[in-house]
């Protein structure tokens, strides 16, 4: 009988020799596929994979069937291209085009996959990492069978279902598991040092790997490859397993209670790994019923938080002796606080945690590999140089490498993941797994006589030098809108595991890997295609620099944390929000919400991250698809001045219906107008002086309004007064704007346009903007 694995690898096989056909490539005589055993059989008449004969077409945008609200009114399909890192590391943006790729097109894609393909050999046949890694660096813009199923997910779907098969192809029931690791918030964010934003960069990098170690623990005990993960990231984890009576129960059980142990005794109970499953009909894989299970397991997960630690309340009842605080974590269960910094003696006592994290935190821009090992003290035929450093989980050790072929010295070891890599010779090792992570940072060079370290991450002091205007660090936080409904029922009768998981990989990509190339080459991946690229066409941007100021401290599953100079991160906000809007094809029912707080160098990074979640909240609050920025809550078209009438209230339209909508309408527009007149400082300030006053009349009178509003007499004829309110202080703005201004033909709309009373809500918003990009203080 096959193994699970052996069965995995033979599905892949089956999908290069697909491709292979396709792309005419000449592989070696010993790469054949034996004829499909019983489990590989069912699996592939549950998933409906297509006919050997079936060749490989353009690939519709799945996004394009996701349906809530309103539904996709257009068709798109992604272009010909493989996942290739350029010389910035980094793959290029993918966007979707209106069109399928034109047959030559697809011609010339087709002889650079057969030039990969050529290379295999017949040692490479049997390396199931390696086949995955081709399929998905060339199948993720390719369909197979359905038009809206990327060949890379239909492969690994059918393969995973092949597997959890393989003991009993005529299974009734298969298992679906789902973890999620909780009091990530509270033990990335609640720290306050001087060190902090490298140390929370550190904790994230940190967190990634704990939830890898679940998966790995868990693949092992069930005897699983790694095609079982449909998903895993942003400590959250789906795998599909066999079902076998209450085999996993017992180990979910075990693993789950052995890692809050863990979390417990090492980190005061803070995380905690939510773990469970459910049996499933094994017919309903193919069927939109799975969806109902994949929603079914949050629920129980949810549960299970609102007990955290019921088996272990016994360790919390006895008494422990408290110690000096950690001045980092503020933990005091901990005798053992030493300086946080080693070469300053003065530096804050931390804790041995904090300590790692410190230390990691300039180290990680160095780390291109991980291997993960049993051992505690690896050996090789060399030395081992390039190790950086070594982490301890559950009794297994993840040592750090600056160099790929370090890591991959190791073929004893038990995986060697390869840090956001996608050349296909680093995977000739059969233990190779490629470990996706959104970690751009600036790194900035020292001077010479720190030999130590001559490099180190973008800090906060660097941040504020580099900021336009103010002197402050930005902090930027995103989400993607109702998440959790687009994978609960956004496909409709679509809801089938292969479409789920090309969900998932879809979010992965542009949380991980994409947004990696915008911060890292913005002129490749959003200025340069905007020219190109019909999605992009109406994007706009305030200034054509590149981001070099920035940090990711968290980038995952379908949200980020990004620290910068404020003026860089606010831009890249937009960047974002656009290229986003831009890869899902401008579906309405796909959005983000952000919030962006600015704070002086030295403020604590906690209190940073608060301000900006709570940016993020007023913005979900405001029916989503808004932005949160200078203490304003808009719709993202209201900030870049894409919005349309019908973001204005339909009873305010009413009222307002003899004003028709200005040229320039929202926030963005005016900014970038008044940028680019260059006006002189002492009129720039009069002018944002003058707009902040028009904005405090405004608000103070609908304050008052409001107020009166509350007796019945006022509520119909003080109705929505506020869209006149600026008519007087902004003509008087606006006429003492310097001459060369006012005569400039380009002035006429905007002086109209700043008169319409639609833009009377945004005048706050402007001035601030404008204010902090001219002003000079700290």
């Amino acid at each position: 009988m096959m193994t699970s694995s052996q069965v995995a690898l033979q599905v892949v096989q089956q999908a290069i020799l697909v491709l292979a056909k396709w792309a005419k490539a000449d592989l070696p005589e010993g790469c054949q596929c034996p004829d499909d055993n019983d489990a590989i059989a069912r699996a592939k008449k549950l998933l409906s994979w297509p006919e050997l004969s079936t060749q490989p077409q353009a690939l519709r945008l799945l996004f394009d069937t996701v349906k809530l609200s309103h539904g996709q009114k257009d068709n798109y399909y992604w272009p010909e291209s493989s996942i290739e890192a350029g010389e910035d590391d980094y793959p290029k943006i993918p966007y979707p085009q209106s069109k399928p790729p034109t047959e030559a097109e697809l011609e010339n894609y087709k002889e650079e996959i057969k030039k990969e393909l050529d290379k295999l050999n017949n040692s490479d046949w049997e390396n199931l990492s390696l086949l995955t890694l081709i399929l998905e660096k060339y199948g993720s813009h390719l369909s197979f069978g359905e038009d809206d199923i990327a060949l890379i997910d239909i492969t690994r779907t059918t393969a995973a279902v092949a597997a959890a098969l393989a003991d009993e192809p005529d299974a009734s029931h298969l298992t679906l598991i789902a973890g999620d690791l909780s009091g990530i918030q509270k033990f990335i964010y609640t720290i306050s040092s001087d060190g902090a934003l490298k140390s929370l960069r550190a904790r994230s990098f940190y967190l990634e790997l704990v939830t890898e170690e679940v998966v790995q623990q868990l693949l092992e005990v069930l005897e699983l490859p790694r095609t079982n993960v449909i998903y895993a990231g942003g400590g959250n984890l789906y795998i599909l397993a066999a079902n076998n009576e209450n085999e996993p129960n017992k180990t979910i059980a075990t693993i789950r209670d052995r890692f809050n142990r863990w979390f417990r005794t090492s980190f005061q109970g803070k995380l905690f790994l939510a773990l469970d499953y459910l049996s499933l009909p094994t017919e309903s894989v193919g069927r939109k019923e799975f969806a109902e299970y994949w929603k079914q397991l949050p629920k129980k997960l949810a549960e299970q938080k609102l007990h955290k630690f019921k088996t272990q309340i016994s360790d919390f009842l006895q008494c422990s002796p408290t110690y000096e605080p950690c001045r980092v974590c503020h933990r005091d269960d901990l005798p053992s606080l030493r300086p946080l910094n080693e070469k300053e003696p003065d530096s804050s006592p931390a804790c041995w945690m904090c300590r790692t994290m410190f230390k990691l935190g300039d180290r990680l821009l160095e780390v291109k590999a991980i291997v993960r090992s049993y051992r505690s003290n690896l050996k090789s035929k060399l030395k081992i140089e390039g190790k950086l450093e070594r982490l301890s989980f559950q009794g297994c050790y993840y040592y750090l490498f600056e160099e790929s072929a370090q890591a991959l010295d190791f073929s004893d070891a038990e995986a060697v993941y390869l840090i956001n890599d996608w050349k296909v010779d680093n995977y000739r090792n059969d233990n190779a797994v490629p470990l996706l992570l959104g970690n751009y940072g600036q790194v900035i060079e020292v001077e010479e006589s720190e030999i130590e370290n001559r490099t180190h991450y973008i800090r906060a002091g660097e941040m504020t030098e580099t900021a336009k205007g103010i002197k402050r660090v930005g902090y930027l936080r995103m989400d993607v809108d109702k998440l959790g409904q687009i994978f609960a029922k956004g496909l409709g009768d679509n809801q089938t595991l292969p479409r789920l998981a090309g969900l998932s990989r879809l979010m992965s990509y542009f949380f991980k890997v994409y947004l990696n190339s915008l911060a890292k080459s913005r002129q490749t991946n959003f200025l340069e295609q905007r020219q190109t690229v019909e999605v992009l066409k109406k994007t706009k941007y305030l200034s054509e620099d590149d981001r070099l100021n920035l940090l990711f401290i968290y980038a995952g599953g379908d949200d980020l944390f990004v620290s910068g100079s404020w003026n860089e991160v606010v831009e890249f906000g937009f960047d974002i929000y656009q290229c986003f809007r831009a890869f899902t094809g401008y579906h309405p029912d796909i959005t983000l919400s952000g919030g962006i707080s600015l704070a002086g160098a030295k403020f604590p990074l906690y209190q940073a991250a608060a301000e900006s979640g709570r940016a993020e909240d007023a913005a979900k609050d405001n029916g989503r698809d808004s932005l949160g920025l200078f203490g304003q809550v808009f719709k993202w078209d209201e900030w870049l001045g894409t919005a349309d009438l019908e973001v204005i209230d339909s009873e305010i339209q009413k009222y307002l219906s003899p004003e028709t909508q200005p040229n320039l309408f929202g926030i963005f527009p005016f900014v970038e107008w008044l940028e680019n007149q260059k006006i002189e400082v002492n009129y720039s300030r009069s002018f944002v002086r003058n707009l902040l006053a028009t904005a405090q009349i405004q608000e103070q009178m609908s304050k008052d309004i409001k107020e009166k509003r509350k007796e019945e007499q006022y509520t119909n004829h003080l109705k929505d007064i506020r869209y006149f309110l600026h008519l007087p202080k902004i003509a008087y703005t606006l006429a003492r704007l310097p001459k060369h201004v006012l005569t400039n033909e380009s002035f006429e709309p905007v002086r109209i346009s700043l008169k319409s009373p639609y833009n009377a809500p945004y005048f706050r918003a402007i001035a601030t903007w404008i204010e902090l990009l001219n002003r000079s203080s700290t």
